[in-house]
């Protein structure tokens, strides 16, 4: 119940107007954090990770594989990326109850990535007594949890985490804290973190990369 250890060769441009967008890293596995100021172009390196948005130039590696290089002329699709996407606001389906939020992610992943159950995601993140709850009743804490479940049964290879924790009170920002540190630890994902608070990347980063 593990992916691949390798983590993220990145070396991407994107302008916008007179601003550019640019950075360069490589990093191994566990957790490398994207840590800078509100408005620094973080979440727009996520999106051009997850193949949402497409850089004028560069290459985009994870896990060994090449997601988007402009020199060879490579650009993955956003659903053949592998690509686990965890948004600070959850982005539930408030409609849906939370068993049919997980299993969405589930349903849309290919057979042969399929290397986690609903089972097994439910016993990992505790979310079990909330497969019958429509998201609307979750607290904060619980709604992420949810989120990262629906990512993990995606059969992601790599998860992207843009600020987590940012809307979530501290008692609930402890508990997915430790959620995020078992799945570095125990299911070995690489996994970029996305956060303007240098505590939060200084204990779950194995690597900070600096964006201005």
């Amino acid at each position: 119940m593990s992916c691949d250890r390798a983590g993220f060769d990145i070396d991407i441009t994107l302008r916008r107007g007179e601003a550019e967008i640019a950075t360069h890293f490589a990093s191994g596995g566990g957790i490398t954090a994207l840590f800078g100021r509100s408005g620094a172009g973080k979440t727009s390196v996520l999106d051009m990770i997850a193949g949402v948005l497409r850089p004028d130039h560069g290459r985009i590696v994870v896990g060994g594989v090449t997601l988007f290089d402009s020199a060879r002329g490579i650009d993955l699709a956003p659903e053949a990326r592998g690509c686990g996407y965890v948004f600070q606001d959850h982005r539930l389906f408030p409609h849906l109850r939370v068993v049919d939020n997980l299993l969405y992610g589930w349903r849309l992943a290919p057979f042969d990535r399929r290397w986690i159950g609903l089972d097994e995601v439910c016993a990992f993140l505790g979310i079990a007594p909330l497969l019958d709850r429509r998201v609307r009743s979750l607290s904060g804490g619980e709604a992420q949890r949810v989120a990262i479940g629906r990512a993990l049964l995606s059969g992601a290879r790599f998860l992207l985490l843009d600020e987590p924790l940012a809307s979530l009170d501290a008692a609930r920002r402890a508990e997915i804290l430790t959620v995020i540190e078992r799945i570095r630890d125990e299911l070995a994902l690489p996994i970029l973190y996305v956060s303007h608070d240098r505590g939060e990347v200084e204990r779950l980063a194995r690597d900070i990369i600096t964006i201005d």
